[in-house]
């Protein structure tokens, strides 16, 4: 049965008998975890099969009571635990470039049947942190730079997780975006920033009715957010009516007793340390009302039972990395890898490109993402180098890492095409733990990129060197998020974004360079000509304040033309859009606009809708996204794409009256297939006066 938000309610009573019965020492047990993280810390050392979360981590749990334990695995990029089991999805930036909603409810489907595989009950991979900058070492765990398209995705994926009958956990709420000051940074930020930029795709996944929400590590306006009464309770639970419960960030996530349980915090993952009799002291002391307890555990009975109690749906080990779920990691590479630029390079034809160059060290790498808390151990990783082979098996594959300039120009030379796979890996970029911080128990260093937001020195030397020796050359980057490009873009013929693509991420990747697959994911992010036009970051910091414009936004507000727009992304065919129409109607603004694919091949095309608001009475972006829809095209054919963008989508937030409000103005809608002024069709919509309840 599907669990929603209101069948949730529909059990307080019976979660609240359950509660009544419960001693102040069983209510509380409800609120915490129960791993050891130094015993857990040893078995690592111990047993190579072992690692971070490879069984779920138990919280909670009264069976005498009918009340099942939370059972945690890991995400996003699959279920983190098992050890050679477990489907390797690409990483959610890429995922976010397919701009695919039913894709992403069809892969949280899939964890959701793994979670259960494994036993667990609740998966924490719906990450939709915003990057405020792209340096941030986990931004390959979010969907991109846009709000309203990290809560659509993120949406997307919570229903598909719920209706496994798993419960989804949306993380890290809030203004988690830096790795190296995450125990440390204070965030501070305007009201409108706030609640316009940080707080909205929190809000969409809420109001799809995720499970549970986990606390950030990082302080907001000096406050550690595992205690913030103001984000916890006043905008969460009671603004935003969120029934489900919330969880800390693990073992840092809360450090004080009082705080975190008068904050709002329902339960201490993923150990015991300030719950537990700390709290049951608190609480017989009178510094936590036991009403705080009541409303903890009714939120975790609830939540427990409403997924379990009529769990129709199980799953045995066989649906580990089943060709279903395999299937599906494929899929969104193809989907989501992104062409931004190709100068009649590719795709390269198998017939006459018999002597293929492959250059880099990341070429031959099992090459997935960041080795911290979102780890995935699958039963395999195609590389590129072994995707190449793969799907050409015709072509001579010569192989060199490229540390020699003047050998590898010798063999570009005498190559038909040239491939360079640059990038990064997870020593660039990931979650951070320093190698000497007492509890790291991911091993994880990765961190931000605090130096470059570029490729390494090695690398650009290798594409300014060997690309202008090859008119065939084409670079592969690898990366979790925005990679610059402006000193050595001109050199290479071609240029592909694959991200990390998951464990058949190399078959993807050839398949696309080889034409059998036509590329057709868009980037989620915005690339400028210099790093100084994003907004700047200190990562070494106790404090930092975030603007109200970042990304692209910033750019258009400074009329700043970038390097690569937001949304853009090129096709092996044409694509053509025209009889663009938009209309007020039914308390939305309806676009619609018909797609042409005037090429040689079918293809997909992702159609955007942006709103502007240049005649508003305060300041606002020049345009946003408010809609996107994926459709597939023949070669030939045509079809009409329609947006709707309810009135919701067009408010702004009143410090002044605290509250969202919709402005009665002209609107310039924008419809087409990428955020730059050319790629889009744009009509104007008058609201005037029309009634309608923020």
């Amino acid at each position: 049965m599907k669990v929603t938000r209101e069948y949730r309610l529909s059990l307080t009573d019976k979660a609240q008998a359950i509660v009544d019965k419960l001693s102040l020492e069983e209510k509380v047990s409800l609120m915490s975890g129960k791993v050891d993280i130094e015993s857990l810390m040893a078995e690592e050392a111990r047993n190579p099969n072992v690692h971070y979360n490879y069984i779920p981590f138990g919280a909670g749990g009264l069976p005498q009571f009918g009340v099942d334990e939370m059972l945690f695995c890991d995400g996003p990029r699959g279920v983190v635990s098992g050890t050679g089991q477990s489907t390797c999805f690409p990483v959610s930036m890429l995922r976010g470039a397919t701009f695919d909603r039913e894709l992403e409810t069809a892969i949280g489907h899939a964890v959701g049947q793994e979670t259960k595989a494994y036993g667990g009950n609740l998966y924490a991979g719906v990450c939709i942190n915003l990057p405020y900058n792209p340096g941030w070492g986990r931004s390959q765990e979010t969907y991109g730079e846009e709000s309203y398209h990290l809560g659509e995705m993120g949406k997307a994926l919570t229903e598909g997780v719920q209706e496994e009958n798993v419960m989804a956990c949306v993380k890290h709420y809030a203004f988690n975006q830096m790795e190296i000051s995450r125990f440390k940074v204070s965030v501070d930020t305007d009201k409108r920033t706030e609640r316009e930029v940080f707080l909205p795709h929190f809000k969409k996944v809420v109001d799809a009715g995720v499970a549970s929400v986990m606390s950030s590590y990082n302080l907001y306006e000096g406050e550690k957010v595992g205690h913030h009464n103001y984000l916890l309770n006043e905008v969460l639970k009671e603004e935003w009516n969120f029934d489900g419960f919330v969880m800390s960030d693990f073992f840092f996530g809360i450090n004080d007793t009082v705080a975190a349980a008068n904050g709002g915090q329902d339960m201490e993952m993923c150990g015991t340390e300030f719950f537990g009799p700390r709290l049951v002291n608190a609480v017989r002391e009178g510094q936590v009302s036991e009403s705080k307890i009541d409303d903890a555990a009714l939120r975790i009975v609830r939540t427990i039972l409403a997924f379990t109690q009529n769990d129709d749906k199980a799953y045995g080990t066989d649906v580990l990395a089943n060709q279903e779920h395999v299937a599906l990691a494929l899929q969104a590479a193809r989907e989501g890898i992104t062409l931004i630029k190709n100068q009649n390079v590719l795709p390269l034809d198998k017939k006459t490109d018999k002597k293929i160059l492959v250059l880099g060290k990341l070429a031959e790498k099992e090459n997935i993402g960041d080795h911290g808390s979102s780890r995935v151990y699958p039963p395999y990783v195609v590389t590129p180098l072994q995707g190449l082979s793969k799907v050409s098996p015709e072509s001579e594959l010569i192989y060199y890492s490229g540390e020699d300039l003047a050998h590898a120009k010798e063999l570009a030379e005498k190559a038909d095409a040239v491939i360079f796979v640059v990038g990064y890996n997870y020593d660039d970029e990931g979650e951070y733990i320093t190698e000497d911080q007492e509890n790291n128990y991911t091993g994880a260093v990765g961190g931000d990129r605090t130096k470059s937001l570029g490729l390494h020195e090695d690398e650009v030397a290798l594409l300014k060197a060997v690309g202008p020796v090859n008119t065939n050359s084409i670079a592969v980057l690898i990366g979790g998020n925005m990679i610059m490009m402006e000193d050595w873009k001109d050199t290479i013929g071609a240029i592909m974004m694959a991200y990390y693509p998951g464990m058949e991420g190399g078959t993807a990747i050839a398949e696309i360079i080889f034409g059998d697959v036509n590329p057709s994911g868009k980037l989620p992010y915005v690339v400028p000509f210099q790093e100084s036009d994003l907004p700047q970051v200190n990562w070494d910091t106790e404090s930092q304040w975030y603007d109200y414009y970042h990304g692209y936004t910033k750019l258009e507000k400074e009329g700043t033309v970038p390097s690569v727009p937001y949304g853009f992304g090129l096709s092996y065919t044409t694509f053509e859009t025209s009889a663009a129409r938009f209309e007020v109607k039914n308390q939305s603004i309806e676009a619609q606009v018909t797609v042409t694919n005037t090429g040689d091949r079918s293809g997909d095309e992702i159609i955007q809708c942006y709103i502007g608001f240049e005649n508003s009475s305060v300041d606002r972006p020049v345009k946003i996204l408010r809609g996107f829809e994926r459709v597939n095209l023949a070669q030939g054919e045509s079809k009409t794409v329609a947006i709707t963008v309810p009135f919701e989508e067009l408010t702004w937030f009143n410090p002044d009256t605290d509250q969202f409000e919709l402005e009665y103005m002209e609107y310039t809608v924008y419809i087409g297939t990428s955020s730059a002024n050319d790629d889009l069709l744009a009509g104007i919509v008058s609201l005037q006066g029309e009634s309608y309840d923020v």
